[in-house]
């Protein structure tokens, strides 16, 4: 009696590998999802660290700066965190991270023109 090779037909690995590419095509959006999650909360996160920041640097020079070089505090990767204005009476800033293209979040304090997509003061807005 011959021995029978038992094995995986071809189309069985066939079968296999579309299951397969099926369950990736779901998993990938639902993971870039994610990530664009992930990337609003390191911008609100930084401009929240940029306004404690803020603050501290007023208490010790009496005006808020535009140089956020001289704040003292490193941002997430990736974010591009910019003081529009900053004056004695408040400062306006927005973030934006490359990865999360075209969210961009700002937030104002203070005597200082409104920077949209923030329209109350000290919220972080986002669009």
């Amino acid at each position: 009696m011959a021995a029978q090779k038992r094995g995986f037909t071809l189309i069985e690995l066939l079968i296999v590998v579309v299951i397969i590419g099926i369950l990736a095509a779901i998993a990938i959006p639902k993971f870039q999802n994610t990530k664009g999650k992930a990337n609003a909360a390191a911008l609100k996160s930084d401009l929240r660290n940029l306004s404690s920041a803020q603050e501290a640097y007023f208490y010790d020079n009496d005006v808020y700066t535009s140089t956020p070089v001289s704040l003292q505090f490193a941002t997430s990767p990736g974010v591009v965190l910019t003081v529009v204005s900053a004056t004695s009476s408040g400062w306006s800033a927005m973030a934006t991270h490359p990865a999360s293209y075209p969210l961009m979040c700002a937030i104002y304090f203070g005597n200082v023109p409104a920077l949209p997509p923030a329209t109350v003061e000290g919220l972080i807005g986002c669009q």
